[in-house]
């Protein structure tokens, strides 16, 4: 019981990374960080 918790704690924090790193790719590739920082870090 404890390696499917394990796991599944495992899958939402690569998830977690994945989506952030998808929305930097996203912020890169368009270049206009400033709102979109502004919005991530409010």
């Amino acid at each position: 019981m404890d390696d499917s918790v394990q796991k599944s704690c495992w899958g939402v924090a690569a998830l977690t990374v994945a989506g952030f790193a998808v929305v930097l790719a996203l912020v890169l590739l368009f270049g206009s960080n400033e709102p979109v920082t502004v919005a991530i870090a409010s």
